[in-house]
């Protein structure tokens, strides 16, 4: 609950935990096992910025964060959370704005990227590919920017691979060796992409990432959710988006350095999906891009059943912690315990590993930063209730506020003459050419039947004519023998 420029975040022996706005953007980590509470912390700390006029992003991954937009409903048991929080003259049961948005475009309005502003050194991390394969990935990239190819969906990007495998030998000397075998292994490794749905998060219109920091015209910040359920499942697919938002978001806001408040924070659900079996370099990309959004003014905080499912690099830059409880059966879930507790600053009153694992529902560890920058010692902590609604929105109110949100330009996909079209109309010409070729040289060949035709039946003429002249001169001579021989025996028997 925001109050007096803080987050009211609970009650540590009835004095209040609060968070100041300005270190928001330094990060954070909500943990605890499955039914500890950790979604109605996000939910108070999103409220909390959105009443600040930060705007908010968050990943649903379960669908029951759809409740914010629509107001909390008033029961025995939160009457008494608000007496207990000392909250009765502040608090009071409202919606906040939410924008829904959803990569299937099925839940919300369609987030869309297009292939080239992914680029192909993050698309060659997320897909897993080799030094020699990213070559050849570079390669498809630079040819398409010196054709004038637009690569915006994923037809373009299939069409344009296709086209350089096609065309290698004409690009060999320019660009470099492209060989079969990392060319065919790019094309595999698009396949799972495809399959995950990437035909429907690249295209147009491309989301503008500053429409996800604005305010309502109350002045409190839009909360954007987006519907992770089905993307969650699709885990290529749900890193490539997550790691091209935060880079998008470096890329496009100015430096800031160290604000009041800031200017956007990220909620990510269900963290550990985004880690597991995340290759290295794309792990040290996140790690990256998470040190140096702080200065942008950006915080993300992970939400996550265990701080070792996130990895040591990226967890060393979360500063603003929040423990719920965790079980601790196994030899393994103990160390796990052991590890959270060693990481927060010891409070006297109690101890830490033991407090993890007795905590209840509603009741948080936390341990944030002063307005200094110092971590606070750690404090067992009841988590405040959100004004919200805590259940799942149904369809109406969540239709409701799609109407309203202002986003309807992204609803409907734009295909634009791109990569695709141009190569497809190139095919078609090189077809018709070869083609009109194909033709000529049938026509050359008929042509040249012909003229042989001709050529045999001049000849044949030519020798029936010498055959017809050597008769009659044959015939010639014959009759002149005759002739003579008649005449010499006519003079001899004139003679006789």
């Amino acid at each position: 609950m925001y109050l007096d420029d803080k987050i009211y975040l609970g009650l540590a022996d009835q004095e209040r935990v609060n968070v100041p706005l300005s270190v928001m953007n330094r990060h954070g980590l909500i943990a605890g096992a499955t039914g500890t509470g950790k979604t109605i912390t996000m939910k108070v700390l999103a409220e909390s910025l959105s009443d600040a006029g930060v705007p908010v992003f968050l990943c649903d991954i379960k669908g029951d964060v759809s409740g914010l937009c629509v107001p909390g409903e008033k029961n025995e048991g939160m009457e008494k959370r608000i007496d207990r929080f000392g909250i009765r003259d502040s608090f009071e049961y409202k919606s906040y704005p939410v924008c829904f948005w959803d990569v299937y475009g099925e839940k919300g309005h369609p987030v869309r990227a297009t292939v080239s502003d992914i680029g192909p050194t993050l698309m060659s991390r997320i897909l897993g590919l080799t030094e020699a394969q990213e070559g050849v990935l570079n390669i498809v990239f630079r040819v398409a920017d010196d054709m004038g190819m637009e690569l915006v969906d994923f037809k373009d990007l299939r069409s344009m691979v296709n086209y350089v495998a096609e065309h290698k030998s004409e690009y060999t000397t320019v660009y470099g060796n492209i060989a079969t075998a990392s060319i065919g292994a790019v094309v595999r490794s698009l396949l799972p992409l495809e399959d995950q749905g990437a035909e429907l998060f690249f295209g147009e219109p491309m989301l503008d990432i500053r429409d996800w920091i604005r305010c309502a015209p109350d002045g409190r910040g839009y909360i954007n959710l987006l519907d992770c359920v089905k993307l969650s499942q699709n885990p290529v697919l749900y890193s490539m988006f997550l790691l091209w938002m935060l880079s998008e978001l470096y890329e496009t806001l100015p430096e800031v350095g160290d604000v009041q408040k800031p200017k956007l924070v990220f909620f990510f659900d269900e963290a550990h999906m985004l880690f597991k079996d995340t290759p290295k370099a794309l792990v040290s990309k996140i790690e990256q891009v998470i040190k140096l959004i702080r200065s942008k003014g950006v915080g993300v905080f992970f939400v996550t059943q265990n701080p070792s499912d996130i990895p040591e690099a990226v967890l060393a830059q979360l500063s603003n912690r929040i423990q719920h409880a965790l079980r601790a059966y196994t030899p393994m879930e103990q160390k796990a315990v052991r590890a959270a507790a060693q990481a927060f600053r010891k409070n006297p009153a109690f101890n830490t590993e033991e407090m993890i694992t007795q905590l209840g529902v509603g009741e948080a560890l936390v341990s944030v930063l002063d307005e200094e920058g110092v971590p606070s010692i750690v404090q067992y902590t009841k988590i405040i209730c959100p004004q919200s609604l805590m259940a799942q929105a149904d369809a109406v109110s969540i239709q409701r506020a799609r109407e309203a949100d202002g986003m309807e330009r992204y609803d409907n996909e734009v295909d634009n003459y791109t990569a695709f079209e141009r190569i497809a109309q190139q095919l078609e010409y090189e077809a018709q050419q070869a083609e009109m070729a194909r033709q000529q040289a049938e026509l050359d060949k008929q042509r040249q039947a012909m003229e042989r035709e001709e050529a045999r039946r001049i000849a044949a003429r030519e020798r029936e004519e010498q055959r017809r002249r050597e008769r009659i001169e044959r015939e010639l001579m014959n009759a002149g023998k005759k002739l003579i021989k008649r005449g010499i025996m006519n003079t001899i028997k004139k003679y006789l």
